[in-house]
């Protein structure tokens, strides 16, 4: 029986396997690197060994490292999270010799599957459903581009030993080819110090669902229903839910089968999923198993009851699963957001930095809503450039998929993130957008709908209300507190009743409300609409908002105090409010615009990172879309390009340099 628990990871995953372990009454270890000695992971579990610097290739990924903290600790058992060791087989081998339980599946499991190019052989000979394409090694670009010429136009770049999304690119063409065998193959061996490749055929309106499987040792293996997990970018999930709003029963019962019988066929035990491509005409294609717990695992544990990690820890010490494949329930809907530090006015490049306000939503257990957050960070953190960029999987489940997402909605209005870039209004807008409300689901989502970037929610007007009718009561309660010692000192009452002009997006909204109790009842009118708020819960100083309307609807609200208003989030929208009474209104067409500097000449770091390459040289005449440099940041490579025909004048940094954001890197002049 496991007694002392090693993880052999870090951050959301490594809290989330010692919160299962302590309720089980399993000792737990955390190991650290420099960046992490004052992490989560190290404060959360009983006992914590340093293992060595900051970079993960000196720390996380050191085996020898991981087998000494098991020995000096006493520790059993390993369980390795996701990422990092977590599907070499090589670790799982050395923790086998040493005589530590390893919390997943065999070696010989991980070494069938982990390898993308031999997993689809077995995945064919085990009679699932493959993707058309080239399981050979590549020599060099030139034959990637043969190949794909022979595949036929769109495919996928992918790296053998790869996993979240790195060491991945589509091609259209055969430019496109050339440069994402270079890139993929170059990030695959940072990655994964594995820089095989290999291309296979990209499905149009493609959908990723995946089947969540778990095994024992005594050949029962299960599959716990399916995640869509289509809404990616960059190859990167971002938000997953379960079930799939497009799957039927027959597809569902035949991707869950298929799925086993590739377990059953390497031997598998421990939890894994088995990734699947689905067309729009629901023929779904094997892409690849994760030999692994996946980051996305909640929403499986939200629809079934089932805690996965406690099954992974219980196969381990060698139990038989404590149901059958008829007792796997399917029960109402999940959502999970992953909240990211990256900017997504920048692109969604990556932030770092310190955690100046970590403050998400309280977690909570009802018979018709679930909130749940996963993470591995605080308040007064710091997100580091040294490991992936996530802060938290944000989860809501209730009975029905709308009803989930409008909990998802709720939640995320509430979650405050100050001090790094982040997704929060990005994953706000997307609740609200008609298509992923009705299940309309592809990987091109965010590309689709997004087509020119990210730059904040449009709001409709009925949410312009909401945000207009909150400035004005936020308003009318500062004035009320700047006068409550006027008003006391001759015995009388604050105002209730009020009139202000609240300026949205340049528009004068005249505004008139009234208060009818202390209670927070108000009466507003704007819009030329009026609507009743039944509560407003909000102070001077609090940096959210809530109002009850009497419609039933609830708005939750980010503050920001500023000179004449507030700058205000909410549902994906940053708005700079400006809330005035009417005579100071018509002065403000008056007020000169401030003209932002003009930066087009520069060409400007877009986040925290490391110059791997230098395309240009002073005096260089550059095209559009031609590659200037590439710059590394999270472990992926991004690499800028010029937007307009210049020269260049100056370079600033060359590669091996570590840049800061807007850092300048190339300087030009016009043509």
């Amino acid at each position: 029986m496991i007694t002392k628990l090693l993880i052999a990871n870090r951050g959301e995953i490594a809290c989330r396997v010692i919160k299962t372990a302590k309720k089980m009454g399993i000792a737990t270890v955390a190991v650290y690197s420099n960046a992490d000695r004052e992490a989560l992971h190290v404060r959360m579990a009983d006992e914590a060994v340093h293992i060595g610097p900051s970079p993960a290739k000196d720390s996380y990924l050191q085996i020898d490292k991981i087998i000494a903290a098991c020995r000096q600790t006493g520790a059993q058992a390993v369980h390795p999270g996701y990422g990092f060791l977590s599907e070499n087989p090589k670790f799982a081998a050395a923790l086998e010799a040493a005589g530590i339980i390893f919390v997943g599946p065999p070696v010989g499991a991980i070494e069938a599957m982990g390898d993308k190019i031999a997993s689809k052989k077995l995945a064919a000979a085990a009679g699932v459903s493959t993707v058309p394409g080239h399981m050979g090694l590549i020599a060099d670009a030139e034959e990637a581009v043969t190949i794909s010429n022979s595949i036929g136009y769109p495919v996928m770049i992918k790296a053998s030993a790869g996993g979240g999304g790195k060491g991945m690119r589509i091609a259209w063409n055969d430019a496109e080819a050339r440069e994402g065998f270079a890139r993929s193959k170059s990030e695959a061996a940072s990655s994964f110090g594995d820089d095989r490749i290999f291309i296979e055929k990209f499905v149009t309106e493609p959908r990723h669902i995946e089947i969540q499987l778990i095994g024992d040792a005594h050949g029962n293996v299960l599959y716990l229903n399916e995640r869509e997990c289509s809404i990616q970018r960059r190859n990167q999930k971002v938000i997953e839910e379960a079930p799939s709003p497009f799957l039927d029963e027959a597809t569902r019962k035949a991707m869950g089968e298929q799925s086993v019988a590739l377990a059953k066929a390497v031997g598998y035990t421990s939890a894994g999923t088995v990734e699947f491509i689905v067309d729009k005409d629901r023929n779904f294609y094997f892409l690849e198993m994760n030999t692994r717990l996946q980051v996305e695992h909640p929403v499986t544990e939200l629809i079934t009851g089932l805690d996965l990690v406690e099954l992974m820890l219980r196969v381990a010490n060698s139990e038989k699963l404590p149901l059958t494949q008829d007792q796997v329930q399917r029960n109402g809907w999940a959502i999970e957001s992953r909240l990211y530090a990256e900017d997504p006015y920048r692109n969604f490049l990556p932030s770092t930095g310190r955690l100046v306000r970590y403050r998400p939503p309280v977690e909570s257990v009802h018979a018709d809503r679930v909130v749940r957050n996963d993470t591995g960070v605080f308040e007064g953190g710091e997100i580091s450039t040294f490991y992936d960029p996530m802060i938290a999987k944000l989860c809501t489940w209730a009975p029905t998929r709308l009803e989930a997402i409008d909990a998802m909605a709720l939640a995320l209005d509430t979650f405050e993130v100050e001090g790094v870039g982040n997704n929060l209004p990005f994953l706000s807008t997307v609740m609200d957008q008609e298509r992923f409300r009705e299940g309309r689901l592809t990987t091109g989502y965010i590309a689709e709908e997004f087509p020119e970037g990210f730059s904040g929610a449009e709001l409709p007007r009925g949410r312009l209300f909401e945000v207009a009718a909150a400035a004005a009561m936020m308003r009318h309660l500062q004035e009320d507190r700047k006068g409550q010692v006027v008003h006391a000192a001759m015995g009388t009452a604050t105002e209730s009743y009020g009139e202000w002009v609240v300026v949205l997006a340049g528009e004068p909204v005249p505004t008139r409300l009234h208060r009818l109790d202390p209670g927070g009842t108000w009466e507003l009118n704007l819009f030329d609409q009026t609507a009743t708020a039944t509560r407003f819960d909000w102070a001077p100083g609090q940096s959210i908002a809530r109002v009850d309307w009497a419609s039933g609807e609830v708005s939750v609200l980010k503050v920001t105090p500023t000179t004449s208003g507030f700058r205000i989030g909410y549902r994906g929208a940053d708005l700079k409010v400006i809330v005035v009474r009417p005579h100071i209104a018509a002065l403000l067409p008056l007020m000169p615009a401030k003209v932002p500097a003009d930066m087009s000449r520069f060409l400007l770091c877009p986040m925290p990172g490391q110059v791997v390459r230098i395309d240009v040289v002073e005096g260089d005449i550059v095209e559009d879309g031609q590659t200037l440099a590439i710059v590394e940041a999270m472990k992926m490579e991004n690499v800028l390009k010029a937007e307009k025909r210049a020269r260049v004048s100056k370079v600033h940094a060359m590669p091996g340099a570590v840049l800061a954001v807007d850092q300048v890197i190339l300087e030009f002049e016009a043509l």
